[in-house]
């Protein structure tokens, strides 16, 4: 199916060719529109060029030079009765067609828009797409951009965080994950996004009142002001510091290309997290205070809706917003050769959008990833899947570990998730198929199965809560202590790995998941309340509550072998990803607990069958293998491509541990 995007044919924002430089802005609701130029992004004054209104809200001006180099922002004048009520309806906005801005580190961050030219000239040599034809051969890591490289511990000789990436003789970034044998990186967002927020408990003279975050910060990244200007913030030129400008040059458009280029080179998929669901508060920008009834969503009362809790729903159904999201993905598509995106609260876009998006992604590259995030005011994974997209399956992370460490573990607890059986149980390994009990989707390929993602506690912390504590407030005394696992949440741990890697679909790690991290909370400042605890929500915390400390990975350096040893497995075995639910069998035992399947692996490129028995119960078990001579990849304490052991016949299965069998079809 085709989705119509309506002007289609115009291009909004500047484009400056050798001998003339063209500006061209939506805004319906404006009485007059003036482009304001500036040569320097500090100059006091520019040149004031009036728009021409061109019809259906296109205002338009042309000038007979190439400006490429220099920056400008918007002034409108409203029509009567068309001024929005917001903090920064008078203020001067940049370009939401922003290919790159420079900012002040201020809550406003008072942006201009940089001019650039057709193309950067960056030097792409025969970098190409790096995703499969097949989305199940992915192994998805997520990370924040700077938790990977910054930590000293990293070792990186980058000058800025982008440039770090490409630090080969690091410990961090691209090494890590080679040597890890993940084959995706997903970024959290890298869309331009204010870092500062009002100040906390302070009102400011718009009327801000921060009562919630005490840091001020916004790490993450999760509210967008520009979707197509890459995050200065890790560029090399950097003033990260209150009031400093950052941004000057535009090196962070070819520092994040260098990026991309060097993970493609090292075999790595590029993933980014965007989100197109909620609008950016507090700075200036045109989409939640210039132009809000135009991008932001109300409901039948002629209230703006925010069922996110996190910002105003951006109206995504309107034609001009459903073109600048397009746009958006074709950009990032073709401009910087991501590779796939995952959406964030994907439920509150429109699914006409849905199949725009895709259509526009995959015109450039056939085999572009999208994932939702399903949910954001509804819960419909299925839908998604109707539309050819792949979603991260809550369902399966539920199952398995329970969704919270008190009151509801899941199966590697030796407990059932609300409302989970031992027939959802097996389809959650079989890739969660609608034709199946409690399942989502049409085909395993669009299954993103996962346990720990950059939301709620880490796997690591959830399993110390449910086991050690018991609770989720306890203040950490011992670091040390706090992260050695032990013996029986080592044990747990592992099983978790393993019920992930022999799912079928796509799988995604959270950064440090591979070696149990925790996010104790730094606060060197003194200001938290909660330090000392573990976070479920780090979003604000530029520290080392998030950045990833590689001397960390020896306290549990059992777990982290394992999950080496597992991503290579899986890597090699195609049985394991790409079964359809007719060629796995389940055996069954007293307990339903005791899960154990066989793979028939025809069809999916592996020359080997394998036997799966997990025993979720704190009892040993007892399971009678099928007939021929098995291989022993995995048990209790290794995962390697090379046979640990053999077994016939009988095999004993301990408390909470897994063995994954292999022989060679016939």
């Amino acid at each position: 199916m085709t989705t119509e995007v309506p002007y289609k044919g115009i291009s909004f924002g500047a484009m400056a060719s050798e001998t003339s430089t063209t500006f061209t802005l939506y805004f319906p609701t404006a009485r007059s529109v003036e482009c304001v130029l500036y040569r320097e992004y500090n100059d006091r004054t520019g040149t004031t060029i009036p728009m021409t209104l061109q019809g259906d809200g296109i205002w338009n001006c042309t000038v007979e030079e190439n400006l490429k180099g220099q920056w400008y922002h918007y002034k409108v004048t409203y029509q009567k009765g068309k001024k929005p009520k917001s903090a920064h309806a008078d203020q001067p906005f940049a370009d939401p067609y922003s290919r790159h801005v420079a900012v002040q580190n201020h809550y406003t961050q008072q942006p201009k828009t940089y001019i650039t030219g057709p193309r950067d000239n960056f030097d792409w040599d025969d970098d190409r797409f790096m995703i499969p034809e097949d989305p199940r051969d992915l192994i998805i890591y997520e990370t924040h951009i700077k938790d990977l490289v910054f930590h000293p511990s990293a070792e990186s000789n980058g000058s800025g965080i982008y440039n770090s990436w490409t630090d080969l003789q690091q410990k961090g970034g691209i090494p890590y994950l080679k040597s890890l044998g993940v084959n995706a990186v997903e970024f959290l967002p890298l869309h331009k996004f204010p870092y500062f927020e009002p100040p906390y408990h302070q009102k400011t003279s718009e009327g801000f009142h921060n009562t919630w975050n005490t840091y001020s910060r916004n790490h993450w990244g999760y509210m967008t002001s520009f979707f197509f200007a890459p995050e200065t913030l890790y560029a090399s030129d950097e003033m990260a510091s209150p009031g400093k400008i950052r941004g000057l040059s535009p090196a962070a458009v070819s520092e994040f290309k260098s990026v991309i280029k060097e993970l493609h080179a090292n075999g790595i998929s590029v993933i980014m997290d965007v989100v197109f669901n909620h609008s950016s508060l507090f700075d200036i920008n045109m989409i939640a205070h210039h132009l809000p009834d135009t991008y932001l969503r109300k409901d039948e009362k002629g209230q703006y809706m925010n069922r996110s809790w996190t910002g105003n729903e951006i109206r995504t159904e309107h034609p001009v917003v459903r073109k600048l999201i397009t746009d958006s993905i074709r950009y990032w598509t073709e401009e910087f050769h991501i590779d796939g995106f995952r959406f964030d609260l994907a439920g509150l876009i429109d699914e006409g959008s849905w199949d725009a998006i895709r259509e526009s992604a995959k015109e450039i590259n056939p085999n572009a990833l999208l994932i939702a995030e399903p949910w954001g005011g509804r819960y419909v994974p299925w839908l998604f899947s109707n539309h050819g997209w792949s979603a991260w399956n809550d369902r399966i992370r539920n199952g398995i570990k329970g969704s919270d460490p008190v009151s509801d573990k899941g199966f590697i607890f030796s407990g059932w998730h609300h409302g989970g059986d031992r027939e959802q149980l097996e389809n959650w390994f079989m890739g969660t198929i609608r034709s199946y009990p409690g399942g989502l989707f049409a085909d395993s390929s669009h299954s993103v199965n996962y346990l720990e993602s950059h939301d709620g506690y880490t796997l690591g912390d959830f399993i110390r809560i449910a086991c050690r504590y018991h609770s989720i407030e306890p203040v950490i005394q011992d670091r040390e202590e706090h992260l050695r696992l032990t013996s029986h949440e080592m044990k747990i741990a592992k099983l978790g790995a393993f019920c992930l890697f022999v799912s079928q679909g796509i799988v995604m790690i959270h950064s440090g998941q591979e070696f149990a991290r925790s996010k104790i909370i730094e606060d060197k400042e003194g200001i938290d309340p909660d330090r000392g605890k573990m976070d479920r929500n780090s979003y604000n915390k530029d520290d080392e509550t998030n950045w990833i400390d590689f001397g960390e990975i020896d306290f549990n350096r059992e777990l982290y072998l394992y999950y080496k040893g597992l991503i290579r497995i899986r890597k090699e075995s195609p049985g394991l990803r790409k079964a359809e639910p007719d060629q796995i069998r389940f055996s069954h035992y007293h307990d339903p607990l005791h899960v154990c399947f066989h793979i028939r692996s025809s069809g999916t490129g592996d020359l080997s069958d394998y036997y799966v028995a997990i025993n979720g119960t704190g009892e040993p078990m007892t399971i009678d293998l099928p007939a021929g001579s098995w291989e022993i990849l995995v048990d209790e304490n290794y995962a390697s491509i090379s046979p640990l052991d053999f077994a016939t016949g009988k095999k004993q299965i301990g408390p909470h541990t897994a063995i994954l069998f292999r022989k060679l079809n016939h």
